[in-house]
């Protein structure tokens, strides 16, 4: 009976341990795979993003077409107002684009170094390449965001830019990965001649953007 039990306390020691060696190394492979797949679609974001602001920019965007200002007979800056029509239907162009290629390119999911499976960092870039199904889910919003700055006596330079942000969401068989991009490119500028109203250097001239959710 002693031997008996001598035996089953060490096959129960056993298997606590290799239950603890599966935990450890299923947590490092997540944490690995989780890593290179978050790698990969950074990049394809950034692809999509930047490929998405060309075709929707490719014809030049004047300052007076997103902008009007007015001054007073004394040469002062009574109001600046945006064109919301014209910035919505970039923005709502910019995120649908961002959105469809952002599927476009995941399509084709991702290829992981067979040393990643083994949970090592540093073997993360050996052995042959596993292709490695993924679902992204992805909400991208755009909107305009303006700064000004002083560029000499009595004139400020008003810059328009458009800031994309894309939240990622990851899903993979080794877990789920979240993280978020954010790409901001010049549209135009212009120096204004006469002082500008503290409220516009303060305030949001362009609002709070557009949102383009996940599909159904």
């Amino acid at each position: 009976m002693r031997k008996a039990g001598k035996i089953c306390i060490f096959l129960c020691g056993a298997l606590l341990i290799l239950i603890g060696l599966i935990v450890l190394i299923h947590s490092n492979v997540t944490r690995v795979l989780k890593s290179i797949a978050e790698a990969n679609m950074r990049s394809i974001t950034t692809v999509a993003v930047n490929d998405a602001i060309y075709y929707t920019l490719s014809d030049e965007v004047r300052y007076e077409e997103l902008v009007s200002v007015t001054h007073g007979e004394d040469g002062a800056i009574t109001s600046i107002t945006a064109n919301a029509l014209k910035i919505n239907r970039i923005a709502r162009d910019a995120a649908y684009m961002s959105q469809q290629n952002l599927q476009k390119l995941s399509e084709g999911g991702v290829d992981v170094p067979l040393g990643a499976f083994f949970g090592i960092e540093a073997w993360a870039g050996f052995g042959p390449k596993i292709h490695m199904k993924i679902i992204p889910i992805s909400n991208v919003e755009c909107r305009f965001v303006s700064d000004f700055e002083a560029a000499g006596i009595n004139q400020t330079r008003h810059s328009v830019y458009l800031e994309i942000v894309a939240d990622i969401s990851i899903i993979m068989p080794s877990g789920t990965s979240n993280f978020a991009s954010m790409t901001e490119v010049l549209i135009c500028e212009s120096v204004l001649v006469g002082s500008v109203p503290e409220a516009y250097l303060q305030g949001d001239l362009f609002g709070a953007g557009y949102t383009l959710a996940p599909p159904a």
